[in-house]
């Protein structure tokens, strides 16, 4: 297919069905539509965004012989470019003014979290067996996973896990929390 159509022909030629000269108009706004992108939104990831969108809107109003007329195909895909982002603004601020007034209301309260002494939480650690307490140290203080904990300790990954639930379990009956 020749792609040198001026831009009318090209949009009569997506209206027929022709694949090729789909892509031959993709590949010529493109550019343009990105560009206004950059300029109204200001984020190279929001106008990439934005090429898709405007895009898939060009090619189904050809397709569907919406474009009265031909040659006003660039004048076509800014318009939709102007209508999309202005959707895109109403619905950030619509956004943003449901968040200002409800948001609260979405984020439930945090349980209380128990007051800890912690004189006797060192305490109960020491009554730990001295695997126990590498375990429970290696896994919360050092914040290593379980395989690295093993790996250091030379026992299996299970057998961490293992130890480490038994020793909150003993934890949390020192320190009187309720499981």
């Amino acid at each position: 297919m020749n792609v040198d159509f001026d831009d009318a022909t090209l949009a009569q030629q997506v209206a027929n069905g022709h694949r090729e000269a789909e892509v031959e108009m993709c590949r010529r706004m493109a550019p343009r539509i990105r560009l206004y992108g950059l300029r109204h939104l200001r984020l190279a990831s929001a106008a990439d965004d934005l090429v898709q969108g405007v895009l898939l809107k060009v090619l189904e109003a050809l397709r569907g012989g919406r474009l009265r007329d031909a040659g006003r195909l660039v004048p076509f895909v800014l318009g939709i470019c102007r209508m999309t982002v202005l959707e895109l603004r109403r619905g950030t601020s619509r956004q943003a003014r449901l968040l200002a007034e409800f948001g609260q209301d979405l984020v439930p309260e945090p349980p209380p979290v128990p007051h800890i002494e912690s004189s006797r939480l060192a305490w109960c650690v020491q009554g730990l067996k001295e695997r126990d307490r590498s375990v429970v140290a290696l896994t919360f203080y050092d914040e290593h996973t379980a395989a690295e904990a093993a790996a250091f300790l030379g026992i299996s990954e299970a057998n961490v896990r293992v130890i480490r639930h038994r020793a909150l379990q003993q934890l949390r009956s020192c320190m009187g929390i309720a499981t």
